[in-house]
């Protein structure tokens, strides 16, 4: 644990130091001290997946935490893992990013606290087995995540969605203290290791708060606003990293409970495909490219819910094959959905620092002048959609195959939901190409709609770097699925309550089956090299002429002729109408020779509309009633205070007798 305690210190200590360092040097400095915490880090978490021995830490404290214990077991260290490399690459991405501010007289020495204050609290909640210091790092996640958010605070926007996401992150604490509270008051102690969680209602409590931290539908509102107020850098962090910690959450408390009932398996799959559906649905509705990329985590969120869903269907109905190839691919998509989607985040940022605007009817043709991030967000938005070679199709697959073992299940129920998902999740990944072929045709092809477009150049070197890095992972868990898999085995056998000899039996299956897609795979990436290459020798010493393709002889196009992303989605989004909140402003062209015409379109979410907009009223309604207890008086709120004191006083009497 020394390693881990040293990691965690050198992340902390990387923040701090930059309040006191000089505003160009202050990311530098807290992505050196992170570089240094990741390694750390590391080492302890690569030797548990490995080795499968957990390290335990215990502390004495004073009442009421008693011991502290700090546990990394295999399910700790793969999520450490993935948030100590993914926040490395946030902090190098941020140098850069946040160059800009510098010029605008902003501190940075704050911002960068904040990320290291965020880096430290998940890296603490997934070691925590102590209830107490859970919550405490919980909440110190949720307020550092507000700060970062709240960065731009003088824009009104910024300050409704941080807030937003402050009271909607304390809503869920109040559910997971609950959950807590029933366990220890059950157990006679805060530590994990003592909880029984027993019954549907005590999971559900845990569920909800946790799934409000993932963005799991209906309770996903906070996400779509958060995302794009936050710098790019922290939207990144936020949707790669943090909203993992609800997962987690949600892993951890399977380990804790003996067989998931029908009814909560069920429920978790048929939510989770929801969740799919619907974002990737109000994604493909989005011309805000932050708010499509944040729908789009809650599209993903439900992909890993549905391999949890799967897990558990296979565990209900004492079916291992699927719980193995459900938690297996829910696990993966953990890991790849970090990569791919902190990629995108980035190529997102690099062309809002260029051209100041997350609107996509603005962009275009900016794959000509920043070559670079248009070539790694394409590689981005392949690996979303879950196509090979990339990573997300392994992660994906792997839920499918354990959908078709629940055909094998001899219950009409699990036939019907095994079927209905694959049929689902073949929609989302259909869904999920519509909308990143119009968010890259949009924003990177074409010809610039605006100067800024045309202005644009290539961004700095400390941003391509971890774009760079990721898109090659994204490559490399795709050609070699086989290998990655091997360091996710423990934490499988943890949640799918462990049996050894048909594991291994399914272990060689996964094995040969990814031995089999890798190779595909490769085969791929090779034919695409190899016809690349023929093609770069036969051009390698001609004389290349660039010119337009035959377009029936007219050649005074322009951008008004092109798609924007409102026009592309059209068609397919008139076959959602009903469940899809759409305003259109139409400015309607008049005269023979019409100077002026406009159409927009707006996609709101029904959730909020007609189920979190009429609660918070109901609330306020409420809340109003008591408006009159505070009126301001002095003497009033010391009669409140008296008669607090007098009523203690009788309990305490009444209590002796």
């Amino acid at each position: 644990m020394t390693n881990f305690y040293a990691g965690v210190i050198a992340f902390l200590a990387g923040g701090i130091l930059s309040l006191f360092a000089p505003q160009k040097h202050k990311g530098a400095i807290a992505a050196v001290f992170s570089f240094i915490g990741t390694i750390l880090i590391l080492c302890v978490a690569f030797l548990v997946l490995i080795h499968g021995n957990p390290r335990i830490g215990v502390f004495t404290a004073p009442y009421p935490f008693s011991l502290i214990k700090l546990v990394i077991d295999p399910l700790s260290a793969f999520f450490l893992i993935v948030i100590s490399v993914m926040s490395l690459m946030g902090m190098i991405y941020s140098i850069g990013y946040l160059k800009p501010y510098e010029d605008k007289n902003r501190t940075l020495a704050s911002h960068y606290l904040f990320l290291s204050l965020l880096i430290v609290s998940q890296l603490i909640v997934v070691a925590a087995q102590n209830a107490l210091v859970f919550l405490i790092a919980w909440e110190i996640m949720s307020l550092s995540s507000f700060f970062l958010v709240v960065f731009e605070n003088e824009k009104k926007e910024v300050s409704h969605a941080g807030l937003n996401y402050l009271i909607v992150m304390h809503i869920g604490v109040i559910f997971l203290m609950t959950g807590f509270a029933v366990c220890s008051n059950n157990s006679g102690s805060f530590d994990f290791a003592s909880f029984k969680i027993g019954g549907d209602l005590l999971f559900m409590i845990f569920f909800i708060g946790f799934a409000i931290k993932a963005g799991f539908v209906p309770l996903h509102t906070w996400l779509p606003r958060a995302h794009p107020a936050a710098p790019s850098n922290v939207s990144g962090m936020m949707s790669g990293i943090m909203i993992k910690t609800g997962i987690y959450g949600i892993f951890r408390i399977l380990t804790l409970m003996d067989t998931p009932s029908h009814f909560l398996a069920c429920f978790i799959f048929i939510i989770s495909v929801m969740t799919a559906l619907m974002g990737v649905l109000y994604a493909i509705a989005q011309h805000d490219l932050k708010k499509l990329l944040a729908y789009h985590s809650v599209e993903n969120i439900g992909i890993i819910g549905m391999g949890i869903g799967v897990g558990m269907l296979g565990l209900s109905y004492a079916h291992p094959p699927m719980a193995y190839l459900g938690f297996g691919g829910a696990l993966l998509h953990v890991l790849n959905h970090s990569i791919f989607k902190e990629l995108l985040f980035f190529g997102a940022g690099a062309v809002h620092q260029k051209i100041h605007s997350k609107n996509m009817e603005e962009m275009g043709g900016l794959g000509r002048y920043m070559p670079w991030t248009s070539s790694l967000f394409l590689i981005g938005s392949i690996a979303i959609c879950g196509l090979p070679p990339l990573n997300g199709f392994i992660s994906e697959f792997s839920i499918y195959v354990g959908m078709l073992e629940g055909i094998a299940i001899p219950y009409y129920l699990t036939t019907i939901l095994s079927v209905g998902g694959m049929a689902a999740l073949a929609l989302v990944g259909a869904m999920a190409v519509l909308c990143f072929t119009k968010a890259y045709g949009v924003v990177f092809l074409g010809n610039p709609r605006t100067q800024k477009c045309s202005d644009a150049g290539e961004v700095s070197i400390t941003m391509l770097l971890p774009m760079v890095f990721l898109a090659f992972m994204t490559l490399f868990i795709g050609l070699l699925p086989r290998l990655i898999f091997r360091f996710i085995q423990r934490p499988i056998y943890l949640l799918a309550k462990n049996n050894s000899e048909l594991y291994a039996s399914m272990d060689n299956f996964l094995g040969n089956m990814f031995g089999f897609i890798s190779s595909g795979c490769i085969l791929l990436f090779a034919v695409f090299l190899a016809i690349w290459s023929f093609r770069f020798f036969l051009l390698k010493n001609r004389n290349i002429q660039k010119c337009k393709t035959w377009d029936c002889g007219y050649q005074a196009g322009n951008t008004r002729m092109q798609y924007t992303a409102s026009s592309y989605a059209k068609p397919f989004l008139i076959l959602f109408r009903p469940i899809l909140h759409r305003r259109e402003i139409i400015q309607k062209p008049e005269g023979f020779f019409p100077k002026k015409g406009s159409y927009e379109s707006h996609a709101g979410d029904i959730i909020e509309k007609y189920v979190m907009k009429p609660c918070v009223k109901a609330v306020r309604f409420i809340l109003d009633l008591f408006a009159w207890i505070q009126r301001g008086s002095t003497q009033q709120y010391i009669l409140y205070g008296m008669l607090f004191l007098l009523g203690l006083l009788i309990y305490t009497i009444m209590g002796i007798k």
